[in-house]
C-alpha cells in the first residue's frame, strides 16, 4: 500500500475538490487524480462521487476517510518522535577510556552529561587495554597517543605533552644538565606504553637525544606509576593532563623542562556506521569543548 495516496485522498475529501486538494499538497491535479483512482482500484471499490460542482465521499469513502486521518497521525506521530528522539539522548551511553585520561577529563564530563540529560544512562569502562569496539559493545571509545588502528573512525579531540617528572624530595638529592645523566636513575616503568624505557629528547630542531632508562619498578596503570612517583620511587615519563596540578603544588618536579618529549593525541574512535545516535555526538560534543578549555588555561598558564 502506498501510504501517499491515503494523504491524497484525505486532502481531496477535506478539501471538497481535486483543485484545492492538490494546491494544499503543492502537487498537480493530474496526480491527485491519478493516485486517487489508483487506491480504489487497490481497495476495489469506489471511494469518491465527482460531480461538476464537487467531490463528496461515499460511505465506504466515510468510513476510510476517518481510518485514514488515524493512520495519517500515527506516522506523523512517529516521525514527530524521531525527530525528538534526533535531538535528545536517551538509552545508555557506553564509553572507553584509559585510566589516567578517564579519571581526570572523562569523568567530569560524564557527571556534567548526565545532569543535562537525565533521560540518559552511562557506563564508562577505564583501562589502559584496548577494547575492541565492535565486540565491546562500545558506543565511543577515547584514545589517547598514537592511533595504531587506521581503519578506524576517528577525531582527534586535542593533544598533550609528556613530562619526565619525579617527587619534589627526589629532585633535590640530584642535578641533571643533560637527557644522558638520567639513565643511571630510578626510573618507574609504565608496562601499559609500548616502549616504556625508550625515550627521545629534542631541544629546538637540532638537538636530539635517545635514551634508554632502566627500571626499578615497573607498573602496569598509569595512576599507579604517578603514586610511585610521588612516593619517592624515582622518575617517570607522564602526561601533562595527569601531572598538571602535581607540579602547580610542587609536589612534583619537572625534570629538564627545556627539552622535549613527543607529543600524543587525543582522539575520540567509534565503531563502523553511517550515522552517531544523539547520546554520542552531545557527549562528544561536551568533552571537546571541556578540552578545549583546559587547554585555554594551559596555555594561559604557561605565558
Amino acid at each position: 500500500m502506498n501510504l501517499n495516496r491515503l494523504a491524497y485522498f484525505a486532502a481531496v475529501v477535506d478539501a471538497g475538490s481535486f483543485t484545492r486538494a492538490a494546491e494544499r499538497l503543492g502537487i498537480t491535479n493530474a496526480v491527485v487524480s491519478q493516485q486517487v483512482a489508483r487506491l480504489e482500484r487497490d481497495v476495489g471499490m469506489t471511494l469518491l462521487i465527482r460531480t461538476t460542482r464537487r467531490v463528496h465521499p461515499t460511505e465506504a469513502g466515510r468510513t476510510f476517510h476517518a481510518r485514514c486521518l488515524q493512520v495519517l497521525q500515527q506516522a506523523e506521530d512517529a516521525f514527530d518522535e524521531l525527530a525528538q528522539a534526533a535531538t535528545e539522548p536517551t538509552g545508555t551511553l557506553r564509553i572507553a577510556a584509559p585510566n589516567d585520561y578517564g579519571t581526570s577529563a572523562v569523568v567530569p564530563v560524564v557527571a556534567a552529561f548526565s545532569a543535562r540529560y537525565p533521560a540518559c544512562r552511562v557506563e564508562l569502562t577505564l583501562g589502559d587495554g584496548t577494547i575492541d569496539l565492535a565486540s565491546g559493545g562500545m558506543d565511543v571509545a577515547i584514545r589517547v597517543g598514537w592511533l595504531a588502528d587506521s581503519s578506524l573512525q576517528a577525531r582527534r579531540i586535542g593533544t598533550f605533552r609528556q613530562f619526565m617528572v619525579c617527587g619534589a624530595e627526589f629532585a633535590a638529592r640530584f642535578k641533571a644538565g643533560e637527557p644522558q645523566d638520567l639513565a643511571g636513575l630510578p626510573f618507574v616503568a609504565n608496562l601499559a606504553l609500548r616502549e616504556p624505557l625508550l625515550w627521545q629528547f629534542s631541544r629546538g630542531d637540532d638537538e636530539h637525544h635517545a635514551v634508554r632508562m632502566q627500571a626499578t619498578i615497573a607498573i602496569d596503570a598509569t595512576p599507579a606509576v604517578l603514586a610511585a612517583v610521588r612516593a619517592g620511587a624515582g622518575l617517570s615519563v607522564l602526561p601533562d593532563f595527569l601531572v598538571r596540578d602535581e607540579l602547580a603544588a610542587g609536589w612534583l618536579a619537572h625534570i629538564l623542562p627545556e627539552w622535549q618529549l613527543p607529543s600524543g593525541g587525543i582522539y575520540t574512535a567509534y565503531p563502523a556506521a553511517r550515522f552517531r545516535p544523539p547520546k554520542v555526538t552531545r557527549f562528544v560534543e561536551m568533552l571537546v569543548a571541556s578540552e578545549q578549555r583546559t587547554s585555554s588555561v594551559a596555555e594561559g598558564s604557561a605565558l
